[in-house]
């Protein structure tokens, strides 16, 4: 039996009715994101009891998870409930020390995090404080309390930065944004606690992870939603930076697996978790094009606007450490973890659409991308300009053919030019639209010519 939801193609729930308690007690910071919500599932099949933190919002940020929270009618939110939800905060202290206290955890998951590297530079100094005081907070605290428990930092493959790939535990860590940084002293934190402190405390350094869970301004989640909505009418274009970037692409429910697998070991360290294959986003968007008939050169265009301050140019993970003690082998790789994404996010358009029922929605992958395929080649993709100098210069020429046929006088022409040179540059048009915005503007003026 599997549980519909947004976000996933199906979700199967049916291991929570045979739930028994393997007598250990497990913590989630981020509980509410891709990777939080992965874990509690994973935990709860494993028979552990999950708590999991959440900031207060007036619009809970625990879609990801709702589907968990079954067991109130029977538990409530007591000590024997399998699963439920506090509120916390990685900023504030008060906040962790009171629910360490009340959870007494045999395993703290701090997977917690400002974590998108763009938004890094946009407000470094929040990020610094969740992702690198944050986790200091929570090991002091297990210090100070002296809690017998195991804690899990969520590092990040971000901290290589520049280091020449391909990466594993023992390359230098040269990180390119205030994330990385952020991370990296998170990672050193956790390792002086450990070796200070005598704390069972591990890195888990994970490359890209991914999922139909993934937060909707992520690149890999912004091309399949954005092809999703191409297909069903809802946009024509999809705007990106870079696309020479390379990265590790790995799918995020194997890599939670991981996480757990790291806290098994009769010894802290750290591991890096990845694939061994490394991708342009570009080839991300091109393989995600055409799993639905199209050219994505029909529909994508680069701006500037999306390029960050500071570039990673390629992440390559060498999981060898991981492979030998973990067992570690992903399952899940480029082109059917691209395929996975994808269809999840074109069952979601389709059922808003009201193109499919979702009660008989299906969970085959093919139903939908044989689907979107059908609908992708009644597509007429618009040309795009990027308005710079030169193509104003050309827009110009066919304005002035356009206001000569109106009679608009040379002057009024002049103003027009200008009106559109601020209104323009910089900007990404469709032809269409341009000429819509050509025409709007010399009638305008010619009423007020007139």
């Amino acid at each position: 039996m599997g549980a519909f939801n947004k976000m996933d193609l199906t979700i199967d729930t049916e291991f929570l009715k045979d739930w028994k308690w393997n007598g250990k007690t497990a913590l989630i910071t981020g509980i509410g994101g891709q990777d939080g919500s992965y874990l509690a599932e994973f935990l709860l099949s494993k028979g552990y009891k999950v708590r999991g933190i959440v900031r207060r919002a007036s619009w809970p940020n625990t879609r990801r998870v709702d589907h968990l929270d079954v067991f109130d009618e029977k538990y409530g939110k007591t000590e024997g409930s399998p699963f439920f939800l506090l509120y916390g905060d990685l900023a504030d202290t008060i906040s962790i020390r009171t629910v360490l206290e009340k959870v007494r955890p045999d395993e703290v998951y701090n997977i917690g995090a400002q974590s998108h590297v763009g938004i890094s530079f946009e407000n470094p100094e929040s990020t610094l404080n969740y992702n690198s005081l944050g986790p200091l907070r929570i090991l002091d605290a297990i210090r100070d309390m002296k809690l017998n428990c195991k804690y899990y930092q969520a590092s990040s493959s971000e901290m290589f930065g520049i280091s020449s790939p391909p990466q594993n535990e023992d390359t230098i860590m040269l990180p390119q944004s205030p994330y990385g940084i952020s991370k990296l002293a998170a990672y050193h934190l956790t390792r002086m606690y450990r070796k200070a402190y005598g704390l069972f405390a591990c890195n888990g350094i994970l490359f890209n992870h991914e999922s139909p869970r993934r937060g909707l301004n992520f690149v890999t989640k912004k091309v399949t939603g954005a092809v999703a909505d191409i297909v069903v009418g809802k946009k024509d274009k999809l705007v990106l930076g870079n696309l020479d970037a390379k990265r590790d692409w790995g799918y995020a429910k194997e890599y939670v697996q991981m996480m757990w697998g790291i806290m098994q070991q009769d010894s802290p360290d750290d591991y890096v978790i990845s694939t061994r294959e490394t991708h342009t986003i570009r080839e991300f968007v091109e393989e995600t094009f055409s799993l639905v008939g199209l050219n994505w050169r029909d529909y994508v265009v680069t701006s500037s606007n999306y390029k960050r301050p500071a570039e990673v140019p390629a992440l390559l993970g060498d999981c060898t450490k991981a492979e030998e003690k973990l067992g570690w082998k992903p399952q899940t790789k480029f082109k059917e973890l691209v395929r996975l994404m994808l269809a999840a996010d074109l069952k979601e358009r389709f059922v808003e659409r009201g193109i499919i029922n979702p009660k008989s929605a299906p969970a085959n992958q093919e139903f939908y991308l044989k689907k979107a395929k059908d609908l992708a080649e009644n597509l007429k993709p618009k040309l795009f300009y990027k308005i710079n100098a030169n193509e104003l210069n050309s827009i110009f020429q066919e304005l002035y053919l356009i206001l000569r046929e109106k009679n608009v006088s040379y002057e009024v022409t002049e103003r027009i030019k200008e009106e559109l040179s601020q209104k323009l540059m910089g900007k990404i048009v469709s032809k269409e639209d341009l000429e819509k915005e050509l025409r709007e503007v010399s009638v305008q003026y010619k009423v007020r010519e007139g």
